[in-house]
């Protein structure tokens, strides 16, 4: 087997790079500086999910009946999927601070491609290009985390995913309410803007790191699949990712479905503040980090994993018509997955310094595709027999999650050992 390749993080601590110069990787980064990664994360990410509460309004401008419309965020699926195996990996080979704001630029660009649309075509060949350029909100995670000192890594990448996170749950909610307001194209049109603004603040604030491998595209893309295939680590936690992402996507392929009939009767904008509350889960899930940082990732996945499966627990409840319990469960569940994702990030990102973006689009590719999984999952389940069956089906899952994580502790002990 090929040695592994050396971490680089032993370097010293020296105080943070000024903005826009070049900075040290592994020696340490300026709190406003995470800051600023949380909230760039959050709003590149956002452009993947704006469009999906203004399909109505697209299917109604083209005269297009709604399984049509849905093309628009099945593209924008699997724009992100290329994009994470085609794009994130050059973070290692070019430098960081350049690629973001050109993949920026791009996608601002497509954002007003899409609002000018003649045609519903348009429109969806500007969704594929920016949904492959939002891919820049894995990049920036991966960027944070190489500029992380090893001791505060699992913090850092904890605040920037919890920025990550809350820019999905958000941009549902504020599409929706600005497209009812001014009009599909108006939404296209302010996160054209938005884009565009972070792009210029990213390079005026960022620091230039000079990338750390130097290989043929070819070979880099080439690389991803050796380095899966000589990190045990790595390949547990993406089986663990792609599992508790599996779960989590359960839930919400098929929560909607639930809301809408008695004894709720939610509309559109009701559910879309259910989804709000994920909010909380989310925020509190950056505490995983800390706990990742003090190499007590695996007491800290067995906790996370007990509360994704006692959080099934409420979600079925009388059937999931008692709101309290419900919403409880919707808290649990996003607490704990996306304190898993905080702690597996931690842990993948210990292994090589020089291919964490590589790193990076293994985990986020098997991540993505769990999500896929199950979404489909809920969906037969449900056609089938209920909400009780899509309880069914993420508590499976979530035992299933707690085997990994036992297997991975046996393997991390044996190996310690």
């Amino acid at each position: 087997m090929t040695p592994r390749t050396p971490a680089r993080d032993a370097a010293p601590a020296s105080p943070p790079a000024a903005p826009s110069s070049a900075a040290d990787p592994g020696a340490g980064i300026d709190p406003r500086l995470v800051t600023l990664f949380a909230w760039a994360c959050g709003l590149a990410v956002a452009n993947l999910y704006y469009v999906q509460p203004l399909l109505n309004g697209i299917a109604d401008a083209f005269r297009l009946g709604s399984g049509s419309a849905s093309l628009v965020t099945t593209v924008g699926q699997l724009g992100y999927a290329a994009g994470l195996a085609l794009l994130v990996p050059l973070g290692d080979v070019t430098e960081r601070r350049r690629i973001v704001v050109v993949m920026l630029t791009v996608t601002a660009v497509a954002c007003a491609a899409a609002a000018a649309a003649p045609d519903f075509a348009v429109l969806v060949m500007a969704m594929a290009v920016l949904s492959m350029c939002t891919v820049v909100g894995p990049m920036l995670v991966a960027f944070a985390a190489t500029l992380a000192a090893a001791e505060e890594r699992g913090k850092v990448s904890g605040r920037v995913m919890s920025g990550l996170l809350l820019g999905i749950l958000f941009a549902r909610t504020g599409s929706g309410l600005l497209g009812s307001w001014a009009g599909w194209r108006a939404v296209f049109v302010a996160a054209g803007v938005l884009t565009l603004a972070l792009a210029a603040v990213l390079r005026l604030r960022l620091p230039k790191v000079e990338p750390a491998a130097r290989l043929s595209y070819p070979a880099l893309l080439g690389s991803v699949l050796t380095i899966l295939r000589e990190e045990p680590v790595l390949r547990r936690r993406c089986l663990l990712g792609f599992v508790t992402f599996a779960g989590f996507n359960a839930f919400w392929a098929s929560v909607a479905f639930l809301l809408a009939r008695p004894p709720y009767h939610f509309d559109a904008a009701l559910i879309g503040l259910v989804g709000l509350v994920g909010a909380v889960g989310a925020y509190a899930a950056r505490i995983a980090g800390r706990f990742a940082d003090r190499r007590l990732d695996r007491q800290a996945s067995g906790v996370l994993l007990a509360v994704v499966l006692a959080s099934w627990g409420l979600l079925a409840l009388n059937g999931g018509h008692w709101l309290i319990p419900l919403l409880l469960g919707v808290v649990l569940l996003d607490l704990g997955v996306q304190g898993i994702q905080v702690t597996n990030l931690s842990v993948i990102y210990r292994l090589r310094a020089d291919a964490r973006s590589r790193i990076t689009t293994a985990y986020t590719t098997t991540y993505f595709v769990g999500g896929f999984a199950g979404s489909a999952a809920s969906g037969a389940a449900y056609a089938a027999a209920g909400w009780g069956a899509v309880c069914a089906v993420g508590a499976g899952l979530a035992l299933l999650a707690l085997l990994v994580w036992a297997v991975d502790a046996r393997a991390g002990s044996a190996d310690a050992a």
